[in-house]
């Protein structure tokens, strides 16, 4: 792991952490060009290097400004060890030995660890141990035995600690370990604030203690930076703050630090007393009381509409205009020194006086002829197109911004003037001739809308009326259809019934013709006298058996042939006697 950390009373400037440490950055600072030795306070005004250096060029830095130095390499850091590649273990090794060498309390325990009984300490953890007051430590893996199987005298136990964890705080032993995202702030026993990036360390104070005040993840700092005139977000900023006591024993906050977290195209500007410096994209820190931070700024386009405020004309008629800024920051530096916190301020003092001074100098029925001025409508070749408006504008307004905006490190790349209006009395006359005229126009516009709604009206009356004569022809080709079709079906179904019922006639006559002729040849081929006489009886017996149970049979012949007229008017007599009676 490598060592990157940052003394007090220092700026932080870095963008990507080294590979070599603190001390290869340092080594590298030999590399930019020194700052001129006599440069005094005359360049107080003036920024330490360009806003823009040439991509070929590395921009100067000043070491008085944003140099960094090594804490643990300034002064004597008693107990105090750097955690190197090994890990924390031979830091505490270390450590240890130094205590033990100036005659101290050791801070690794003695005791060996067991497997069948005691606290238990897990594979990577540090077992804590208060000593009298005093920290021990635990490295091995494994079990401890407690009293009476080992000797706790003025011991107590007091839990473990990850060997990854990024703050172990025991007792006046403190341990730091942070990783590539992240940076710790720690006040020493001298309250001296100091930065730990991509490193730890290990540490047992005498005298006084060391405080983790806070460990920041560099990359999502908590408060977002905005631009109040365009609502974007600049960057993120991150206070670290520490309590002490003064002398009345109240507590009091102090800030000790800051983190910046600037996006790419942005940049920040810090000022120390007159001296100003850029601070481009990335992650930093700012520990120096003397520095602070004058802003955040974006690089990129933006644009804006605005009003601004009343200008009269040269004929006494106050108008405002609605102007459109479009705007490149190309120099912060530039903009910070004439005392600007956003480009937005200085173009629009820059603009209302340029857009004064023209105003000033034409008339009221000049300004009336063009609504708005901008690119779209100031090539055009008519006479209103060639306004005084127009021509003071293209030829006085975007130039002078243009020069203006220069000075303060800002590229005007379009300006125009969207809309205007006119106050006073004249403006009210307006008003009402406008009234009027919108009036005359919604009236022509409802009567336009009136005779178009009826034109529809008819039209859809007509269409429906079309529609349902359409339907009803329809509908009566469809009736007379069915009907014709129903005929047809009728009349064929007639037609295949009759020549079905005689078709079966034809075949029932035929089969009683045969088979009569077939009883017939059957008769005739009987020769026996008997049999015949039989036939003859039974064809009388169904010949008889025609008449019904009710006939009566009355000789013709013989002794009672006589008798048959009597029977029948007695007969008769009877029927009508009966009749009689019913009725």
């Amino acid at each position: 792991m490598d060592t990157f950390s940052v003394a007090g009373n220092t700026t932080v400037v870095d963008g990507q952490t080294s590979d070599a440490g603190a001390n290869g950055f340092m080594d590298r600072l030999d590399d930019f060009p020194a700052a001129p030795k006599d440069s005094g306070r005359k360049s107080a005004k003036k920024p330490r290097w360009s806003a823009m250096p040439p991509k070929d060029e590395v921009p100067r830095v000043q070491e008085q400004f944003v140099a960094t130095t090594d804490y643990f390499e300034g002064g004597d850091r008693e107990f105090l060890v750097t955690i190197g590649k090994s890990g924390l273990l031979p830091a505490l090794q270390k450590l240890d030995d130094q205590l033990k060498a100036s005659g101290r309390n050791t801070l690794l325990s003695k005791k060996q660890p067991v497997r069948w009984t005691g606290k238990e300490i897990a594979p990577g953890c540090l077992g804590l141990i208060n000593h009298g007051g005093l920290p021990k430590l635990l490295t091995k893996p494994g079990r401890y035995p407690g009293f009476p199987l080992a000797n706790w005298w003025a011991r107590k136990w007091s839990g473990s600690k990850g060997l990854s964890d990024a703050v172990i705080e025991f007792l006046g032993l403190t341990v730091v370990q942070v990783s590539q995202n992240q940076a710790a702030v720690i006040s020493d026993p001298q309250n001296h604030v100091f930065v730990v990036k991509n490193s730890g360390f290990v540490a047992f104070a005498i005298e006084g203690s060391y405080e983790v005040l806070a460990v920041i993840d560099q990359t999502h700092l908590s408060t977002p930076i905005p631009d109040r005139v365009t609502k974007a977000t600049l960057g993120w900023s991150h206070e670290v703050k520490m309590r002490s006591k003064t002398g009345g024993g109240k507590e009091q906050e102090y800030v000790v630090a800051l983190f910046l977290n600037i996006p790419a195209n942005n940049c920040a500007i810090l000022q120390r007393g007159d001296d100003l410096e850029l601070l481009a994209a990335g992650q930093h820190c700012i520990t120096n009381p003397n520095v602070t931070l004058r802003g955040l700024f974006t690089l990129g386009e933006n644009q804006l509409e605005m009003p601004t405020k009343d200008i009269l004309t040269r004929d006494q008629v106050p108008v405002q205009l609605t102007i459109y800024l479009k705007w490149q920051l190309t120099e912060p530096l530039k903009l910070t020194t004439h005392g600007y916190s956003t480009p937005f301020d200085a173009l629009r003092d820059k603009t209302q006086s340029i857009l004064t001074q023209i105003v000033a100098h034409l008339d009221y029925s000049s300004m009336v002829k063009q609504r708005s001025l901008g690119p779209d409508n100031m090539d055009n070749g008519d006479e209103e197109g060639q306004s005084a408006f127009l021509d003071a504008l293209r030829t006085r307004a975007m130039d002078e911004m243009h020069l203006a905006a220069l000075e303060y490190g800002i590229v005007l790349k379009d300006l125009a003037v969207i809309d205007r209006k006119f106050k006073g009395e004249i403006a009210a006359t307006m008003d009402k001739l406008t009234t009027r005229a919108l009036q005359a126009q919604v009236e022509a516009a409802n009567v336009d809308r009136e005779n178009s709604n009826k034109i529809k009206q008819e039209e859809g009356i007509l269409a429906v009326a079309q529609i349902k004569a359409k339907t009803r022809n329809t509908q009566a080709d469809a009736d007379a259809y069915n009907v014709v079709a129903a005929a047809r079906a009728q009349a064929q179904s007639t037609q295949i019934a009759a020549e079905a019922q005689a078709e079966a006639v034809r075949l029932a006559a035929r089969a009683e013709a045969d088979a009569i002729r077939l009883k017939s040849g059957a008769n005739a081929d009987v020769s026996d006298q008997f049999a015949r006489e039989m036939e003859m009886r039974r064809l009388e017996i169904q010949r008889i058996a025609q008449f019904g149970s009710k006939t009566i049979f009355v000789p013709t012949e013989g002794v009672g042939a006589h008798l048959g007229n009597a029977m029948a008017m007695g007969m008769a007599l009877t029927m009508g006697n009966e009749k009689g009676k019913a009725h």
